[in-house]
């Protein structure tokens, strides 16, 4: 079911890429749409991260100097849902996981050098539990598809404020890259009120043609250009995969929010887990698009929670000056 799921998306995508064309054009500014869920890999698995929904506004800086390239900033709404095993779970034994959603706004900038060096830092304000609609989203999703409503949201994390600020370093390793296939060190810092955490692994592209580089790449949204810029928004078409292992020390998805302790359902995480996303993006004229899938081990301290799990996301970014 897996593969089959994934090949028809893949199969639409190289449908898409290969009616398009491409010429050299700068653009500097990007509209992005990033739908994380996991019907896109599977008709009947609906549990976990069930759902991620992110909508954001990058633009290119003026700001440049002999060491740094490019300066982007990135305006962000999101809403991560989250439920057990099931969404129609009357019965608190069969909670396995708490029901939850956190909503959040988010402004951040990234920094690309000329050492093959990029740092990202932002941060995030929002509400986790009922105020974040997680329920009322989800149920409209079932709607859509014509599954029965969800049941035991009654449960869910309660209301807390959310304040979250991350950090990411990433450098681009020259000696074992060329081109068509590139290494990337990746590093990940999360701190805050939702989430704590630290993550590291590796980033590599196999092109299928010529890779662009690190920073003029859909790859690390970097591919921002203007007339002050020599490059520009090239073609692109490659194939991912980005292992990360990760150190939880806190998630109020999970745990409930430390702000208060008046949750019905929660469970202590597992600190180690392992994310492994593989997937492909590639350009068409203004557009941008990308498909992946992302596995991930138990991330709590309980059992009946399967020690694997899936997701498939879907990216869609469009270009403009």
């Amino acid at each position: 079911m897996l593969f089959c799921q994934v090949k028809k998306i893949i199969a639409f995508f190289f449908i898409v890429y290969s009616i398009s064309s491409f010429s050299q054009r700068k653009y500097d500014q990007q509209f992005s749409i990033l739908n994380d869920n996991d019907l896109y890999i599977s008709t009947v698995q609906d549990r976990y991260y069930t759902n991620g929904l992110f909508l954001s506004y990058d633009y290119l800086s003026n700001k440049r100097d002999n060491f740094l390239l490019k300066k982007i900033y990135k305006i962000l709404i999101g809403q991560k849902m989250y439920s057990p095993y099931k969404a129609n779970v009357t019965s608190l034994s069969e909670h396995d996981r708490p029901f939850a959603a956190y909503l959040y706004g988010g402004f951040g900038m990234r920094n690309f050098y000329a050492n093959n060096t990029s740092i990202q830092l932002s941060g995030e304000i929002g509400i986790l539990g009922p105020s974040a609609k997680g329920q009322e989203l989800m149920n409209f999703i079932h709607d859509i598809y014509g599954f029965n409503r969800a049941d035991g949201w009654k449960y869910q994390i309660k209301d807390a404020f959310a304040l979250n600020f991350s950090a990411d370093y990433t450098k681009h390793i020259n000696a074992i890259s060329n081109e068509n296939f590139d290494f990337n060190w990746k590093n990940t810092l999360n701190v805050g009120t939702v989430f704590t955490d630290l993550s590291t692994g590796f980033f590599s592209r196999f092109g299928v043609q010529s890779l662009s580089s690190f920073s003029n790449s859909i790859a690390f949204n970097s591919n921002f250009n203007d007339d002050n810029n020599k490059s520009y928004n090239n073609s692109e078409f490659f194939f991912f995969i980005n292992p990360m292992l990760r150190y939880t020390l806190y998630d109020a998805t999970i745990q409930g929010s430390f702000l208060h302790d008046n949750n019905t359902v929660t469970y202590d995480i597992k600190p180690f887990v392992l994310t492994t996303t593989a997937g492909l993006q590639f350009t068409a004229n203004r557009f941008n698009f990308g498909f992946s899938v992302t596995h991930h081990t138990r991330k709590l301290d309980n059992d009946l929670v399967p020690n694997s799990n899936f997701y498939g996301s879907i990216l869609l970014n469009y270009q403009f000056n």
